[in-house]
């Protein structure tokens, strides 16, 4: 069995996933991560491995970048594969003064300038939310954590990369909006529509208001206080 951006047999899969958006990020988190871990797809050239974590069976797999890439993979894995959890671990732009690079934000809720909220429900605004037991662990493991800046709140998953933010960040300012980013409102959507459960939590690789930045290099190794939480959050 198959799907078009997926070749794992059905069993190769984990029934949690963690999941980069980046291609190679999701190679390195296998390797940093798991034992015995094994490559079981890599349509497209999205891996996804899988191997023990803690001793307990987990995947690593990438979603591309934005709502509809990470619609896809998160769909087929929760309705083709049998996986029950899933947790995405990126990099987000920071929105608020008091969260800086190297910061982590566990994403309590997802705001979106995307169509998905309409479609799961029309005529209405489905609110996107993470599953309230993974975030619940994931708050205590950033409790048990030490050195590490970890912020709870909503973010904006935007469609747009390149959209003027001039008149969209001073309002989401005001709402107390921590981050934005391009993937957590479509994996919340997924797992909503899926009867899943889901937990994105990023770390800042840049401020959209100061002069705060990580290089390529620096955003591909500044995420293990990430991986920790959305792992505990997965086993939880």
């Amino acid at each position: 069995m198959g799907t078009p951006h997926n070749d794992a047999e059905v069993g190769q899969i984990a029934p949690c996933v963690l999941m980069p958006g980046d291609p190679k990020r999701a190679a390195k988190i296998a390797a940093d991560f798991l034992t015995d871990a094994t490559l079981v797809s890599d349509v497209r050239g999205i891996p996804c491995y899988t191997g023990l974590y803690h001793g307990e069976p987990m995947s690593v797999m990438a979603s591309g970048m934005g709502l509809p890439s990470i619609s896809i993979y998160a769909t087929e894995l929760y309705r083709f594969y049998g996986v029950k959890r899933i947790a995405r671990v990126g990099t987000c732009g920071a929105y608020l003064d008091d969260v800086h690079v190297q910061d982590v934000v566990i994403i309590s809720a997802a705001h979106t300038d995307s169509d998905v909220p309409n479609r799961l429900a029309p005529g209405m605004t489905c609110s996107l939310a993470p599953d309230p037991q993974m975030l619940r662990a994931a708050m205590n493991q950033a409790d048990a954590l030490t050195g590490a800046r970890v912020h709870v709140g909503p973010c904006l998953s935007s469609d747009y990369f390149y959209r003027d933010n001039a008149s969209i960040a001073p309002r989401m300012i005001e709402l107390r909006t921590m981050a934005v980013e391009m993937e957590s409102a479509g994996l919340y959507a997924c797992a909503l529509e899926e009867g899943a459960a889901a937990l994105a939590v990023v770390t800042v690789s840049d401020h959209l208001r100061h002069a705060e930045s990580l290089s390529a290099a620096q955003r591909e190794d500044c995420y293990r206080a990430m991986v920790d939480i959305a792992g505990a959050a997965l086993l939880a």
